[in-house]
């Protein structure tokens, strides 16, 4: 009995769609991307419930005929390649004629089309791949098409959609690298009918600006350079601008955003000492290649390409990026009316270009990142350690002492033998270095605490216990402050915003991508108030990656890092034996949140060692 059988072409698009479309932010650039190759001058997305329940892009590109507007949900039905050879040849954002199929296939589809001659508009609805209706009706030049509840028909995949914040965070980075990459193009973004952006045509310094941050105003500095293989122009911030978590880093290649790992070693590379280790430099980055030299036909979402040569583009980068820092000094004036927008000059470029970087060592993009600490279970409790300030006394008739019980690992001392705390802490014998370290007096020896890290571990414990039970108090401002975040982080406030309330903040929502501040926790009440929920916001972002780390962890172990650097400061003897009773109440004493040792045993025979030697 044969079993090979040829699947129904629903099937096959659904299956498809588990490629192209992987989430409403998917839909998003594809449509948009049709627009966009369909020569739009204006475009307008409408979301709602972050694209769960509408996704919805207007324009006035050219427009479709009737028989275009059926033709184009079929697989495979492109109106950008013809053969082979033009695969090499792609100038537009879309050309394999899967996207709509797919589209289609997991939602239900509202489109409307019309040609600039045309008398009527084509109306067409679909539903899981079933053509529901076709007719014509009256409507303006352009496309409208909408895409309703999706993966409507698929619940396994719409039950593994994120929740709505991190979704619309998807959906903006999508508008903003369309956005970016064409500033000559109007676009405006509205959810759940509130406007996210309204952007007219701009230059691209300007454009940046409006998109991303109205602080990067004065903080560009234009980036331009031409050879006989390439051409790249756009805009590196100012190194005090890097921040923490990545997001703000786009290269563009022949207008077409892609991910590059290689591409931006070559730009922090550039950038050398010149920004914190750990940091990412904003930069908008267009390249410009004959596509005769890439393949863009090597990922699904065509955000990964293949260069002919890949070295020299890696040294032309690097080099103009060095350039732009030093010739601007990073305290660039901008021309705002300039216009650097990337024109399209391709056909000048020659098809054989001579330029050739010698081949070497391939780069490594990036280290890996050291592995955090295994999580330790501590033994250890205000109840049964120490023994460790015991015994500083004379020993009479005293047996031999038992032997240290110390285990390493990972270069942590884990201490296992752990003694109870004298009733009155002030008895611990204890001092500070440089502000930063605290060697107390044990039996074994020395116990080295790192301040900084202690303090960290007391208050994650403290914010995880106020985040999980009730709000805490919060110091409320003699003058409520306003603070403006960009799309992206207000998407993701809505994340953590009652649990930041619940630890102290007053806050409240106050127009578009902003927050109106009454109140700050206490402990926080000399740091600018705007400043700290833009940074609570930026760390909670880098730590969402931590698949490990829950929400409410993330946001206490953001908090606990804030407050405790405050506290590299001198400490009186009775504030260090609070310190170290605090820190050994807590469930971990001797590691950070984020697995880093706080503390760690010297012995006598260690000490002893070191001298002798």
């Amino acid at each position: 009995m044969d079993v090979i059988r040829l699947l129904s072409d629903s099937i096959a698009n659904q299956i498809a769609a588990g490629e192209v479309v992987q989430r409403p932010a998917s839909v998003v650039k594809e449509l948009m991307e049709n627009s966009i190759d369909a020569k739009a001058t204006s475009i307008q997305l409408i979301v709602k419930d972050s694209g769960k329940v509408l996704i919805q892009v207007i324009d006035n590109g050219l427009g479709m005929s009737p028989t275009d507007a059926r033709m184009c949900f079929e697989r495979h039905a492109t109106s950008k390649i013809k053969e082979s050879a033009d695969l090499f040849n792609i100038r537009t954002m879309g050309f394999r004629g899967e996207a709509l199929a797919s589209i289609a296939a997991v939602a239900q589809v509202e489109l409307k089309t019309k040609r600039s001659y045309d008398e009527l508009a084509t109306l067409i609805k679909i539903e899981g791949s079933e053509v529901k209706s076709q007719e014509f009706i009256q409507s303006p030049q352009g496309t409208n098409l909408a895409i309703k509840n999706l993966f409507f028909n698929v619940p396994a995949r719409r039950n593994f959609l994120k929740s709505n914040p991190v979704e619309m965070k998807h959906i903006i980075e999508e508008f903003q690298r369309i956005a970016l990459a064409h500033a000559e193009v109007q676009f405006s973004l509205f959810h759940n009918e509130i406007e996210i952006y309204n952007l007219p045509e701009a230059k691209l310094s300007k454009r940046i600006v409006d998109v991303l941050d109205k602080s990067y105003r004065d903080q560009l500095a234009q980036c331009q350079i031409d050879s006989s293989f390439i051409k790249i122009n756009g805009y590196v911030g100012n190194p005090q601008t890097a921040k923490k978590a990545r997001g703000e880093q786009f290269f563009f290649v022949n207008k077409r955003f892609i991910k590059s790992s290689y591409l931006h070693h070559a730009v922090t590379g550039a950038f050398e000492s010149t920004i914190p280790q750990g940091s990412h430099p904003f930069y908008a980055l267009f390249i410009e290649i004959d596509p005769s030299h890439i393949d863009i036909n090597i990922h699904p979402t065509k955000t990964e390409i293949k260069f002919d040569d890949e070295k020299a583009i890696y040294a032309i980068l690097r080099s103009a990026v060095k350039q732009a820092i030093g010739v601007y000094n990073l305290t660039p004036s901008i021309d705002f009316e300039a216009d650097i927008n990337i024109g399209n000059f391709i056909n000048t470029l020659p098809s054989n270009p001579n330029f050739r970087q010698d081949s070497g060592k391939s780069i490594s993009a990036f280290e890996r990142e050291p592995k955090s600490l295994a999580e330790i279970n501590e033994k250890s409790n205000r109840n049964n350690w120490e023994k460790l300030f015991e015994g500083f006394g004379p020993k009479i008739n005293q047996a031999e002492d038992e032997p240290q019980q110390l285990i390493f690992s990972s270069k942590v001392n884990r201490i296992e033998e752990i003694v109870q705390l004298p009733k009155d802490g002030t008895d611990i014998n204890a001092i500070q270095v440089h502000f930063q370290f605290i060697i107390a007096q044990v039996k074994s020896g020395l116990m080295l605490i790192d301040q900084q890290s202690a303090y960290e571990r007391i208050f994650y414990e403290k914010y995880l216990k106020e985040i999980n039970t009730h709000p805490s108090a919060s110091q409320q401002l003699l003058f409520p402050k306003t603070v403006t975040l960009t799309a992206i982080d207000y998407a993701m406030s809505f994340e953590i915003i009652d649990m930041i309330r619940n630890i102290g903040f007053n806050v409240e929502e106050f127009g578009q991508n902003t927050y109106l501040i009454n109140g700050v926790p206490s402990q926080f009440m000399d740091e600018d108030e705007g400043m700290l929920f833009k940074s609570i916001i930026e760390q909670y972002k880098i730590n969402e990656n931590n698949q490990k780390m829950d929400k409410k962890e993330a946001l206490a172990k953001t908090l606990a890092k804030r407050n405790a650097t405050k506290m590299t400061k001198p400490l009186t003897k009775p504030e260090m034996s609070g310190l170290i009773n605090q820190l050994f109440e807590t469930s971990m004493p001797s590691v950070s949140p984020d697995g880093k040792p706080v503390m760690s045993i010297l012995s006598l025979e260690k000490i002893a060692t070191l001298l002798l030697n």
